[in-house]
């Protein structure tokens, strides 16, 4: 069951990002991100994302599906879910980055219709190319296809 995160889930969110992402947000910054304007934060067991929409444009800011839960569907569904709710406040496009040697996550979003329309040049850390990757919505109904 995907419904909106609270600031009781903080803890949880924060432990799931820290086992899916080397320089994890801490439940402080995570809280602070939910109070921002636009936000749009979704939970379920083992994972959540994070987006904003602004005027007519929504961009994922994180996804995180603990290892052990992944390849059961959980992020195409929190992000049919997070598209279908930036759809309804408005935004006809979504946007997102990867990691450009990230083929899970690239395979994913291809499969929900994104497509690249930039890249950032060794814009994480550890010197990866973040690919910047386009959608416009809505998305079908639960993100499948479109």
């Amino acid at each position: 069951m995907i419904r909106l995160a609270r600031a009781e889930d903080l803890p949880e969110l924060a432990r799931i990002h820290a086992l899916c992402f080397v320089k994890a947000w801490d439940a402080k910054a995570l809280g602070e991100l939910l109070e921002s304007a636009g936000i749009i934060a979704l939970f379920a067991t083992h994972g959540f994302v994070l987006a904003r929409v602004a005027a007519d444009e929504a961009e994922i800011l994180t996804v995180a599906v603990e290892p052990a839960a992944r390849r059961r569907g959980l992020a195409r569904a929190l992000l049919g879910e997070a598209a279908l709710r930036a759809a309804s406040r408005g935004a006809a496009t979504m946007f997102l980055e990867v990691g450009a040697a990230n083929r899970a996550g690239r395979a994913l979003y291809g499969a929900l219709g994104f497509s690249q329309a930039g890249s950032r040049k060794s814009y994480y850390e550890h010197g990866e190319d973040a690919l910047i990757l386009k959608r416009d919505l809505p998305l079908a109904p639960r993100g499948i296809g479109g």
